[in-house]
């Protein structure tokens, strides 16, 4: 009897160790010391993207890197700038040829759960780290989403896009009158026929030097001037299928902000003729002071039919001017752009009706497919009292998908700059009464439409996201 007692406490003891064993193992900590609780995650590539997810916990988070390698080349300006050397100076007129990486991103974003999403982006193409956005955002009633953090202004559906899927390499030149990434809080609902957003934002983050004003600003004891935007769009017929048709119009009321670069209350409006390799901003007010406050709207129209996509818009932007520093009127400045891209090769054109924009299309062969893209473009940065340049741009573009997260692409441009476009006076952009180059438009004596800098560009892009 006593051996039986003793073998029956053995292996109770033994049972007991091996549970605590067990759950000891099954305990795991956090390196702050903390029980956590511990889920499973599958990894798999999505399309090629990596992705961990458990999706009983509602849990996924997923890498976001994108690369794109450009290259352009200028042709067909003006005669003056095959000159090498004007009144005995070398001509720095001339446009350079070239390549540059023009992104290098990554992100790390996440949704916990059906209620709460994160996310943090970077560029690292300067060799150095450059905010883009970084989100905290609600998501857990069906069509509402509040977000906080840093992120574009729902604004300019162009502006607002990725730069995976635009149509042509660059923005159209107007959609730098649009507002973008700002520090701020936003909310958008959505359902398949309505769309809408409002948000109030400060500061820009971008970089250490608007970091910089923004913090010495703060220590002198001024605010962060705030914006107000909002956005309304229309969707006819829902926001999926084959065939879909939105228009929209958005406003923002914009306050001075701190990290002005140009300096508190002043403003500067300027452009490149849509390349990052050309460096000249041909378009560019210069600084305008005494800003009491900025007006901002937009009216904008797009749509897809199977292959079919177009787009177009028409952006204005207003300096509400201090008379008692600038005694001069409201400056406005406008432009629109209209822009249509078509899938040779059986593809499908696709929306995001979450975010009210173009996403990425549905090749159409198995080896991918082949876009032809046109775009017709304008700014006018010419106002009462300012004279920044007008420019006009046809475009025609070649995308080439060969891989779902590969794009190629080539972009051929004529560029039509008036003689108000002289870089703040640093341009030539006409001859005067001697027959001279000269970049004072006001001395310029071309006949009307014969005056500026008109060139071609010719650009290519190799993109890889995943």
């Amino acid at each position: 009897m006593k051996k039986s007692i003793l073998l029956l406490s053995a292996a109770a003891l033994a049972l007991s160790a091996t549970a605590q064993n067990e759950e000891n193992e099954a305990v795991e900590y956090n390196q702050y010391g903390q029980k956590v609780e511990s889920l499973p995650a599958q990894a798999s590539f999505q399309d090629g993207v990596m992705v961990f997810q458990n999706k009983n916990h509602g849990f996924k988070m997923w890498f976001d890197t994108r690369v794109q390698v450009d290259a352009g080349f200028y042709f067909g300006g003006p005669e003056w700038t095959k000159d090498e050397k004007i009144d005995g100076k070398l001509n720095a007129d001339h446009i350079g040829n070239g390549a540059t990486l023009r992104r290098t991103r990554f992100a790390v974003k996440a949704q916990l759960g059906k209620s709460w999403y994160g996310e943090i982006d970077a560029d690292f193409t300067r060799g150095t780290f450059e905010l883009k956005d970084a989100i905290v955002a609600f998501t857990g009633v069906k069509g509402l989403e509040i977000k906080a953090g840093n992120f574009k202004e729902n604004f300019s559906m162009n502006r607002n896009s990725t730069s995976r899927y635009l149509m042509f390499m660059e923005r159209p030149m107007v959609t730098y009158l649009a507002p973008s990434r700002h520090l701020g809080i936003n909310a958008t609902y959505e359902n398949p026929y309505v769309w809408g957003a409002f948000g109030v934002f400060g500061p820009e983050v971008e970089g250490e030097t608007l970091q910089t004003l923004s913090e010495d600003a703060n220590k002198a004891g001024q605010s962060e001037g705030l914006s107000y935007t909002g956005k309304l769009v229309l969707r006819p017929f829902g926001g999926k299928g084959d065939l879909m048709l939105h228009v929209g119009g958005a406003f923002s009321y914009r306050m001075p902000k701190t990290t002005a670069e140009e300096g508190y209350r002043c403003v500067r409006y300027s452009t490149r003729n849509t390349t990052s390799i050309n460096r000249k901003k041909y378009v560019d007010t210069d600084v305008i002071t005494g800003v009491d406050h900025e007006v901002a709207y937009t009216a904008e129209v797009a749509g897809l039919y199977k292959g079919l996509r177009f787009e177009g818009a028409y952006i204005a932007r207003g300096a509400y001017l201090d008379r008692t520093v600038n005694d001069k009127d409201t400056q406005w400045f406008d432009g629109w752009y209209g822009e249509a891209s078509y899938l040779l090769f059986g593809g499908k054109q696709n929306y995001d009706a979450g975010g009210a924009k173009f996403t990425r299309i549905t090749p159409g062969k198995k080896w991918g497919d082949l876009e032809f893209a046109v775009r017709y473009q304008t700014i006018d940065l010419n106002s009462k009292d300012y004279y920044g340049g007008a420019s006009s741009m046809w475009q025609f573009g070649l995308n080439f998908y060969p891989h779902k997260n590969v794009k190629l692409v080539m972009n051929y441009g004529l560029v039509n700059n008036d003689r108000y476009a002289n870089g703040k006076g640093k341009l030539l952009v006409g001859y005067d009464a001697d027959g001279k180059p000269t970049k004072d438009y006001t001395k310029v004596v071309d006949a009307k439409g014969k005056a500026g800098v008109d060139y071609q560009q010719l650009e290519f892009r190799a993109q890889i996201a995943f």
